[in-house]
C-alpha cells in the first residue's frame, strides 16, 4: 500500500524530543515520483521476540489535491496511537498538518499534538489538560508525518536526505533527520525471495550536544524502516522505539486470516 503506514512522526520524534536543540538548516522538500492514492493496509506491532502487543490500520484518501492519511495502533493494554496527516504532493510532498495522539499504559508521557505547516501553530494538550499554543517558523520540508511516504519517493542511489521535523517537547522545537538506504535486505513473500532497501534514520546531534549525548546515554537509537522498490515502491517492516526511552518494537504489514 503506498500509506504513510507506521508514521516516523508517532515514534521517532519522542525518542529526539528530550535531547535536541532547535536546528535552522533546511532542505528541499521531496520530490513526487510515486504519487500516493487511496487504499488501506493492517499492520502489527511486536516485541523483537515476535510477542504481539497492538493491531492497527492504515488509511490513506484523496479528496481533491489534498492526501488524509492515517494510522490508528491499538494495543493489548489498551492504549491508543493515532496519527493523521494531510499533505499535497504537487510536485513536491507538502506537509499541511499532522495531529498525533499517544496514550494509555504503553506511553509513559502521553502526546495531543497538532501541527499546521501552513500558519506554523503548533497545538498541544499538556498533562493536566491545558491547551497550549506556539509558533514556529516553519520549512517546506517539514515532514511530521511523512517519512514513510517520503522513502517510497526516494531514489534508491542517492545518498543522504535530510528533513526537518517538529519535536513535541514542552517548548516545540525545530530539529533535523538524516536518512541513509543502508543497503538492501532480502525476505519472503510467499516463498518467493525480494529484496528491501533498508533505510537508517539518524537523529543529528550536532556541536557540544552531539559530543554529550552519546556520553549521558542521550544519542537516540538508530530507526530503520524497510521499502520495497521499484515502479511500486511498499513499505514493508520498520523499527525502533516509539517514545523517548521505550523498548524496541517492530511494525510490519499483516494479511487477514479466516476461520474457514
Amino acid at each position: 500500500m503506498h500509506g504513510s503506514s507506521i508514521r516516523l512522526a508517532g515514534a521517532l520524534v519522542l525518542v529526539l524530543s528530550a535531547v535536541l536543540p532547535g536546528v535552522h538548516l533546511y532542505a528541499d522538500p521531496v520530490a513526487v515520483r510515486h504519487p500516493q492514492g487511496s487504499g488501506h493496509g493492517f499492520l502489527a506491532v511486536k516485541t523483537l521476540e515476535g510477542k504481539r502487543i497492538a493491531i492497527g490500520d492504515m488509511t490513506q484518501i484523496v479528496r481533491g489535491d489534498r492526501v488524509i492519511s492515517r494510522l490508528v495502533l491499538h494495543f493489548n493494554d489498551g492504549s491508543l496511537d493515532d496519527d493523521q496527516t494531510v499533505f499535497t504532493q504537487h510536485g513536491t510532498f507538502r506537509l499541511i498538518s499532522d495531529h498525533h495522539i499517544q496514550r494509555g499504559p504503553s506511553f509513559p508521557n502521553p502526546i495531543d499534538v497538532s501541527v499546521d505547516a501552513l500558519t506554523g501553530q503548533i497545538t498541544s494538550r499538556t498533562k493536566d489538560g491545558k491547551i497550549r499554543q506556539d509558533h514556529l517558523d516553519l520549512p517546506a520540508d517539514i515532514s511530521n508525518g511523512l517519512p514513510p511516504n517520503l522513502l517510497m519517493n526516494l531514489l534508491p542511489s542517492t545518498p543522504e536526505t535530510k528533513l526537518s521535523f517538529v519535536a513535541p517537547t514542552e517548548k516545540p522545537r525545530l530539529i533535523r533527520l538524516s536518512i541513509k538506504p543502508a543497503g538492501e535486505v532480502p525476505f519472503l513473500i510467499g516463498g518467493t525471495r525480494r529484496k528491501a532497501i533498508d533505510y537508517v534514520v539518524h537523529v543529528e546531534l550536532g556541536g557540544l550536544t552531539g559530543v554529550i549525548a552519546p556520553m549521558v546515554g542521550k544519542q537516540p537509537a538508530d530507526y530503520h524502516i524497510w521499502i520495497l522498490g521499484g515502479a511500486s515502491p511498499a513499505f514493508i517492516r520498520e523499527e525502533g522505539a516509539l517514545y523517548e526511552g521505550g523498548p524496541i518494537w517492530r511494525v510490519e504489514q499483516i494479511s487477514p486470516t479466516f476461520d474457514r
